[in-house]
């Protein structure tokens, strides 16, 4: 029992395009593994250059002090400020559900009495999708570390 400071940090795969810009909201994580018991992490809500995150930098996301137990969820709820940029063009990107739901991760980690530090994979190679016309559609692909 007790409490554990959980950090949430980013990175990304190497993608090519110039800039894949994620607008993240909040995240929420989730101990019980329903719909209730969200708990809100301090988040530095920003919009995130994913091909900055590259090769082994991370940045601090959210954290908060939590309950040592064992996480079952992590929800990312993304703005509509989206986009990508291929060249000098930026095009934005939509997000199905991604201020609605958010995007979630289901896990089963159990935090320890002291601190956590959780890194995301935010992977842009496998999570843009071009849909034709120059239309693209961002479907997270996120993998803890």
């Amino acid at each position: 029992s007790g409490t554990s400071k959980l950090q949430i940090q980013l990175t990304d795969n190497p993608y090519n395009a110039t800039e894949v810009n994620v607008e993240i909201l909040q995240v929420k994580v989730n101990f019980r593994g329903d719909s209730t018991g969200w708990i809100d992490l301090e988040t530095k809500d920003s919009i995130y250059n994913l091909l900055d995150l590259q090769n082994g930098v991370t940045t601090p996301l959210a954290q908060g002090n939590v309950p040592a137990d064992t996480l079952k969820e992590i929800r990312f709820i993304l703005g509509d400020s989206n986009s990508i940029k291929i060249g000098d063009e930026v095009f934005p990107m939509k997000v199905p559900s991604g201020s609605e739901s958010g995007l979630k991760i289901k896990l089963n980690k159990k935090l320890n009495a002291t601190l956590e530090s959780l890194v995301i994979d935010f992977d842009a190679a496998l999570s843009v999708i071009k849909t034709g016309n120059d239309k693209y559609v961002l479907k997270p692909v996120l993998k803890i570390k």
